[in-house]
């Protein structure tokens, strides 16, 4: 067998080519630290401090109801539809403390997307939002649901900007009366392989599709965020990536926690509130996102503020463009380290050398990881600075896509002795060992770090009384990076504006799937078997 080593001449200076996973629940990561510093401030949001001790108290009590009252066994779906908030930190480890499955849940998804969810997972219980109580009330498949008011850890007067569904006072009980009750859960029986974790992604079916992570999994990039980047104890990290996403999740919450970190919650992105954050709570790790810095740089008061705090500035989901890393580094006097990942991946496979990173770069793999490109069509592996499909073998790798043994099939390959996931994107590595994504195999769309599966939105599309047929791909977009546009055919005889299309979309799909972009046409290609050639149009595009 011969492992990918070219990489190791760069490796962060101190750290261990491997790293131990630990052989324990992720629920046990934050249960040590309780031990360790119960007083401890684990969340800061929007100036209320919950120490580590709270935050264990809670989340246990908050299990012991969800198998006392909620009749949730082991291994079974638990849905968060949260946006990020201390319910959702504290939900997210009740549920693991209750031996059951997390199923994280985008909060923009409508009442039609989240059928899907609670159908596929099969799920009776969630947790959810007050704000989104109209979507989940229409989901009869839900046997019990605990709403969270975020108010409700609210508890300092605040002078920084809250989103008015963070200031919106409690509408019922059922959160309050779940931890109030202070029910004790029964042991703690979870094993390393035991599932843990199931976000959603998608692929050509337009059906999202559940991830399926182990504990095991989980821990593997738990471990690896804080440890890479050479933070030690005392982090305070600024968590705005929504946790319902694997970056943000890991990033943003079990990575920190598993350190003995604060996390500095942002519920909803907003500039002025993170650079106050960044002042006041002596910020020194954030992940972001190439548009959500892009809106951090342009503040016209960015010079009022006190950035010196932080020490580590990073993120991935797309390449950082060279003008913005160069302003980064005059604001904040930093590089932004890009890291690579999926939520088969459970984010990180691959993140650039803190102390010689490069600009567009997915990195260089991580502990214990082993990545290799290769020709598609061949399946043999190719050299420095050839393009091929990016495969990967490790511990964070899923254990295959819920109830579709048929597409776990596909995207796993036996290679070298080893069993690789198959990521779907293409790339290359140079000789120095790092990797640059090049492409896709999967058709995707990337806005703003949300990842768009065409499918999924041509199968809504479909929907629409004018449209015959449609193709969407991905329209470069200043701002978004990319953006959704849709090619449409009307039925004969429909006359109807592009802005209608828009309107109506809004109303059938999380906003940010919404296609920016509508294009009439009297026809799409095809090939003799009537598939439309997306690709084509997607290269034509890309074009212009």
């Amino acid at each position: 067998m011969t492992t990918f080593t070219r990489h190791y001449a760069h490796w962060p200076e101190g750290l261990p080519k491997t790293f131990p996973v630990p052989r324990e629940s992720v629920y046990e990561n934050l249960a040590r630290c309780a031990a360790l510093h119960p007083e401890r401030a684990a969340i800061h949001y929007y100036g209320t401090e919950i120490s580590y001790g709270e935050l264990k108290r809670d989340t246990d009590a908050l299990a012991g109801w969800l198998q006392q009252r909620c009749g949730v066994r082991r291994g079974d779906r638990v849905l968060l539809y949260l946006q990020n908030s201390p319910q959702f930190v504290i939900s997210y480890y009740a549920v693991l403390r209750a031996d059951a499955v997390v199923v994280p849940i985008n909060p923009m998804n409508l009442a039609d997307e989240l059928r899907h969810y609670i159908e596929d997972a099969d799920t009776a219980v969630a947790i959810a939002g007050q704000e989104l109580e109209e979507r989940v009330a229409a989901q009869s498949a839900l046997k019990h649901v605990i709403y969270a008011a975020y108010s409700d850890y609210l508890r300092e007067r605040t002078d920084l900007p809250l989103p008015d569904f963070v200031r919106a006072p409690a509408r019922s009980r059922s959160w309050k009366d779940a931890v109030g009750a202070g029910l004790a859960p029964g042991p703690h029986l979870a094993q390393p392989e035991d599932l843990a974790v199931m976000p959603y992604t998608s692929g050509t079916t337009g059906k999202p599709k559940g991830c399926m992570h182990t504990h095991s999994s989980v821990q593997a990039t738990t471990v690896v965020y804080l440890q890479w980047r050479g933070s030690g104890d005392g982090a305070v990290v600024l968590s705005p990536l929504p946790m319902f996403h694997v970056t943000g999740m890991q990033a943003g919450m079990n990575g920190p926690i598993c350190k003995g970190a604060t996390l500095v919650i942002m519920s909803r992105w907003d500039r002025d509130c993170a650079a106050k954050l960044i002042e006041r709570r002596r910020i020194t790790n954030w992940s972001a996102i190439t548009t959500m810095l892009v809106d951090f740089l342009s503040s016209p008061d960015l010079e009022r503020y006190d950035l010196s705090s932080l020490k580590v500035l990073g993120g991935g989901g797309a390449a950082m463009p060279e003008a913005l890393a160069k302003k980064l580094e005059d604001v904040f006097g930093l590089p932004y380290v890009e890291g690579y990942g999926l939520s088969e991946t459970m984010a990180p496979t691959h993140i650039n050398p803190p102390q010689r990173p490069k600009r567009q770069c997915g990195g260089i793999p991580i502990f214990n990881t082993d990545a290799r490109v290769i020709d598609v069509e061949k399946m043999s592996e190719l050299k420095v600075n050839e393009v091929g499909e990016i495969i990967v073998s490790g511990p964070q790798i899923f254990r295959g896509y819920w109830k579709q043994p048929e597409a776990t099939a596909e995207v796993f390959l036996q290679y070298d002795g080893q069993r690789f996931f198959r990521t779907g994107d293409l790339g290359y590595y140079d000789e120095d060992g790092y990797f640059f994504i090049t492409d896709r195999l999967k058709r995707m769309i990337n806005a703003s770090g949300f990842k768009v599966w065409p499918a999924e939105v041509e199968a809504l599309l479909y929907g629409h009384p004018a449209i015959q047929e449609a193709c969407v791909i991905g329209a470069p977009d200043g701002y978004r990076g990319e953006t959704v546009k849709a090619l449409v055919v009307l039925k004969k005889g429909k006359t109807i504006e592009a802005k209608d299309i828009t309107d109506w979309a809004r109303d059938k799909m999380a906003a940010y799937k919404v296609p920016r972009v509508v294009e009439f046409v009297e026809q799409l290609p095809k090939t003799p078997t009537g598939k439309i050639l997306w690709r084509e149009l997607q290269e034509k595009e890309r074009r212009k």
